[in-house]
């Protein structure tokens, strides 16, 4: 499992113009993506890493300071781009792998006592954000 983390002061994800999640105030964004082989312990543990890695401000964690957090599916995180122009997705999981992966990240962010707002799986989405610093990291478990 990879996510890409940002820290943003405000972020949102809309579906054919229409808001589907969005964190108005200082958090995080979080791009997921799920490979073959991914279960319920990477899950698990990426939700851990995002709640508490301590990338905001004062080196405080989201679970410290009680940030949202924007979570995004994005199975392009798994794309193969070394050879040739075309990209590879065969890495990625297929959608009914994929996405009850996602929502277990979801849910281990909530149960963390963190908000969270999402996209739409498998939806073409855009993705507004203004990251903060600029700090941007990728993650795999």
């Amino acid at each position: 499992m990879r996510a890409v983390l940002q820290r943003v002061t405000r972020a949102s994800v809309s579906v054919a113009g229409d808001v589907v999640g969005a964190i108005d105030r200082p958090g995080l964004v979080a791009l997921v993506g799920v490979t073959h082989g991914d279960g319920p312990a990477q899950a698990d543990t990426m939700a851990r890493k995002i709640a508490e890695l301590r990338i905001l401000r004062d080196e405080r964690s989201a679970l410290d300071d009680g940030a949202p957090v924007l979570v995004v599916s994005q199975f392009t995180l798994y794309g193969e781009a070394r050879k040739g122009r075309r990209p590879s997705w065969s890495a990625a999981a297929p959608g009914p792998v994929a996405e009850p992966l996602v929502d277990a990240v979801v849910a281990g962010l909530r149960q963390r006592g963190l908000e969270v707002a999402t996209g739409t799986f498998g939806a073409d989405m855009a993705v507004e954000l203004v990251n903060d610093g600029p700090v941007t990291l990728l993650l795999e478990v």
